[in-house]
């Protein structure tokens, strides 16, 4: 069994959790043993004491026992159970005391038996009764004591605990057995998992059974959602390689008739050159947008990022082309808006979008932002001759090859929907005031 076992902690965690109960419940025992076996003792005590006083008498001012306790250990002397009566200088005592005498108690006060220990006459400790009585109206209170040794009441305890001791460490290998049993059996269904976790190796699209308890449920939830994530993660790999490979089909194929028309005549236009070229640049960035937003959606959006210094900042660099110095850039985001996003992918996502408006608008783009709700969001309008909503439809249909969205809007659209979605917003096209393209971004707070 590993060391790092789950049944290997969950049974030494048992055993040491049942060994300090049973610890404690040999202290608590032992402790309640002690205090049953010394009330008993005060109660024997108690009764011979009061022999004892309905024995004391005065006789021609002396103090008299008559007749005396007749338990037989009162009459040997170190017997270990003793009895004693005294006041002004004059005492009587049992035989079983020979020549020594108890230590009287000052603290008894009342009417009531006192309790306690002292030095034994010829033991180490006794329990001793302690009380003030009168023998005759006549006469001053006398003080009665009745003590025993403490030490058989001591070696019944220990033997107690020794017997005690014994049964407990017993119980705690019955216990432990037990609990041994009942991990095994709770466990038990830890074993239906591995198998699903090697049916679901062997065949990738099988799933976790919701035959589980309900404490592993969640964990089984949580697998199954992995497992459709990866799932979903090798469906879009592979239709990325297959839009990488039918996207560079075609410019590779125009690139190749060009190189070979312009070895035949270098009269020939560059032209369509160029355009293959453009073409297997744009599949290629579109690539690089999709494996980037692949990243991001692994990746915890937890920076925030103000969209009106990254919106100024594409604007600047849009206005230098020769499309944008003809287009009246209008940023009206709020500069205190903030959506959580990291700033590259926001720069990406409305880098594309500024890009796809400047190419189609004819004298204005609007941009502007606030926040609604849990929402923050940001609108980019042009007044250029816009989408139908069919073609807008087709534009964000996801499993959509690239190529296949059509020229023009398609391509930034697309690389605007995939980084979007990665990072936790969504996207919606619809038509501006100024007739053109409204593309609306939203991100949650």
């Amino acid at each position: 069994m590993k060391r790092s076992s789950l049944r290997l902690r969950l049974l030494i965690g048992g055993a040491v959790a049942i060994a300090v109960a049973l610890t404690i419940a040999w202290v608590a025992m032992g402790f309640l043993f002690t205090r049953h076996i010394e009330r008993q003792a005060e109660l024997d005590l108690q009764r011979i004491g009061l022999e004892v006083v309905a024995g004391v008498t005065d006789v021609s001012g002396k103090l008299v026992m008559e007749p005396a306790p007749r338990d037989s250990r009162l009459s040997r002397p170190g017997s270990g159970l003793y009895w004693q009566v005294g006041v002004k200088g004059q005492m009587v005592r049992s035989r079983s005391l020979w020549d020594q005498t108890l230590r009287p108690d000052d603290h008894i006060t009342g009417n009531d038996w006192h309790f306690g220990k002292q030095v034994g006459p010829f033991e180490p400790r006794v329990y001793v009764v302690s009380r003030y009585v009168r023998a005759d109206a006549t006469l001053p209170p006398v003080l009665v004591q009745v003590a025993i040794d403490a030490r058989p009441l001591y070696l019944a305890r220990m033997a107690f605990q020794r017997e005690l001791a014994v049964f407990l460490f017993v119980l705690w290998l019955v216990l432990a057995a037990a609990a041994w049993l009942q991990v095994s059996l709770g466990l038990r269904p830890l074993a239906g998992l591995r198998t699903d976790v090697l049916r679901m190796k062997s065949r990738p699209g099988e799933r976790m059974t919701g035959a589980h308890l309900a404490e592993v449920a969640p964990l089984v939830e949580a697998i199954n959602d992995l497992a459709d994530t990866r799932e979903a993660d090798v469906r879009r790999a592979r239709q990325r390689a297959a839009d990488l490979a039918h996207g560079m089909k075609t410019p590779l194929a125009a690139l190749a008739a060009q190189s070979r028309l312009i070895r035949g005549d270098s009269s020939i236009s560059t032209e369509g050159l160029d355009r293959a070229i453009a073409s297997a640049t744009a599949a290629v960035e579109a690539e690089l947008a999709r494996a980037r937003a692949a990243a991001s959606r692994h990746e915890e959006q937890a920076s925030e990022t103000l969209p009106q210094r990254a919106i100024a900042r594409l604007i600047s660099v849009l206005e230098r082309t020769e499309k944008g110095m003809r287009i009246d850039f209008v940023n009206e985001v709020p500069e205190n808006l903030s959506v959580r996003v990291d700033e590259a992918d926001l720069t990406e996502i409305t880098g594309a979008l500024l890009e796809n408006a400047t190419r189609f608008a004819r004298r204005e783009v609007m941009i502007t932002g606030g926040s609604e709700g849990e929402a923050a969001w940001i609108c980019i309008d042009d007044d250029g001759p816009g989408m139908t909503p069919e073609a807008a439809e087709k534009a964000l249909a996801r499993g959509v090859r690239l190529d296949e969205r059509g020229a023009g809007h398609g391509l930034g659209l697309a690389i605007a929907r995939e980084l979007t979605d990665a990072t936790g917003g969504t996207i919606d096209l619809s038509k501006a005031d100024a007739g053109g393209l409204r593309v609306m971004l939203r991100w949650p707070v």
